[in-house]
C-alpha cells in the first residue's frame, strides 16, 4: 500500500520499499523528490477505497459478463434481464467509502 500511495502523490515516483509499515519501512527515492512518510501515510484511505471499488468492479465486470449471451443480436433481452444489468453498471455509482464498498449488495439474476 505504500507504494501505492506514493504513486497517488506522484505517478512517476521510482522508489524501492522494503517493509510494510510506513514507521519503520525503509524507502529508497531514485531520481525522485523524496515525500514525507506523514503525507505517504495521509494517502492510505484513498488507497484502500480504489482497492475495495476495484474489488467491486471485478465482481460487477464478472456477472455482467456471465449475462453479456443475453445481449447478442440475435437474442431479445427480457426487461429483468435489461434491468439486472443496467443495475449492475450503476452498482459503483456514488460510493465514496471503504465501508460503502464493502457493504455492496448485488442484484439478484433473473
Amino acid at each position: 500500500m505504500i507504494i501505492e500511495a506514493i504513486l497517488k502523490i506522484n505517478p512517476n515516483a521510482k522508489v524501492n520499499v522494503r517493509g510494510n509499515d510506513i514507521n519503520s519501512c525503509e524507502i529508497e527515492w531514485v531520481e525522485t523528490t523524496p515525500i514525507s512518510k506523514s503525507d505517504i501515510e495521509a494517502q492510505f484511505p484513498a488507497v484502500e477505497l480504489d482497492n475495495a471499488m476495484s474489488t467491486l468492479r471485478t465482481k460487477r465486470n464478472k456477472l455482467l459478463q456471465d449475462t453479456d449471451f443475453h445481449a447478442l443480436s440475435d437474442n431479445t433481452m427480457s426487461a429483468e434481464m435489461t434491468n439486472y444489468r443496467q443495475e449492475l453498471r450503476d452498482i459503483t455509482e456514488g460510493i465514496t467509502t471503504v465501508e460503502q464498498a464493502n457493504a455492496v449488495v448485488f442484484p439478484t439474476k433473473p
